[in-house]
């Protein structure tokens, strides 16, 4: 008996060799998203460049101190200059992209659902993507004339070219069996554009959204330097024939937190819009 207990006691208490060890599983995401994270690059260039100019490291007559273009930038605020600069800058940002949007969006529905649409549209969107957008201005000054109509007609071919694509290619590349299935279930049309072709198509769309959008503003900085009489493009121009790097500035300045609010905006309408996704960003 005592042998009996003294053999179970030396089975129970012997390490079990082939047990095999727990393993941590490592991560490989990128982790939780930091808050206000997309301002530390501007935050730190921002910092670098104060601490060049006051370490006399740059040349105030050709990068002058950010508090120097504060100042410059106050002035033309409270003259009234800036703000009647920045509306119309506004207001000919915003006509070009919604005319843009539109087109881009129904350009690559009309594309992407029908192979005749395929065959007029994609062909066409290529050969006006392989030629330069800015090239074009001296053409449609001859068809427009020189006032606002061609900026804002430049403007919305900058903004629908990459809108169509990024919309096309979503479309191209939604999986054939969810046809497949929306066929067996019966869906209208309607429906079938509803509860497959949009969801599938949004996240291409939203890519071609916030490159359309940058698009607008980089197409407006050349724009207003083209026959204007005002806007933030004019405004710079003006300062180049006077010498005045720090009204410059302000106007580079404006266009680069116009361009970080806007794309930050769409970036938030993406992520409430596609919430359902899982994905790295998320």
């Amino acid at each position: 008996m005592s042998a009996v207990t003294t053999t179970e006691a030396a089975v129970t208490v012997a390490p079990a060799k082939d047990t095999p060890q727990v393993r941590r599983r490592r991560r490989l995401s990128p982790g939780r998203r930091l808050p206000a994270a997309r301002l530390a690059g501007p935050v730190l260039l921002l910092a670098l460049w104060a601490a060049a100019s006051a370490a006399g490291q740059l040349d105030p007559a050709a990068i002058p101190a950010p508090w120097t273009v504060v100042r410059t930038g106050a002035h033309l605020w409270t003259d009234g200059t800036l703000p009647t600069d920045i509306l119309t800058s506004l207001q000919r940002a915003a006509t070009g992209f919604v005319i843009g949007l539109v087109a881009g969006v129904v350009l690559a529905l009309a594309s992407g659902l029908t192979r005749t649409g395929e065959a007029l549209i994609d062909g066409t969107v290529s050969l006006n993507r392989a030629i330069p957008t800015l090239g074009l201005i001296p053409l449609f000054i001859l068809w427009l004339g020189i006032g606002e109509t061609f900026k804002v007609a430049i403007i919305a071919i900058v903004v629908y070219i990459p809108i169509y694509l990024n919309t096309y290619a979503a479309l191209s590349g939604i999986d054939h069996r969810f046809v497949e299935l929306a066929e067996v279930q019966g869906l209208s049309r309607f429906a079938f554009v509803r509860q497959i072709v949009v969801p599938g198509a949004l996240p291409g769309f939203f890519v071609g959204l916030r490159l359309g959008v940058t698009g607008s503003w980089l197409g407006l900085v050349v724009l207003e330097q083209i026959n204007a009489t005002s806007g933030l493009g004019y405004m710079m121009f003006q300062a180049q024939n006077y010498g005045q790097s720090d009204v410059i500035l302000v106007g580079l300045v404006v266009y680069g937190v116009f361009g970080l609010v806007s794309d930050s905006a769409v970036r938030l309408v993406e992520r409430r819009v596609l919430s359902w996704r899982r994905t790295l960003s998320s």
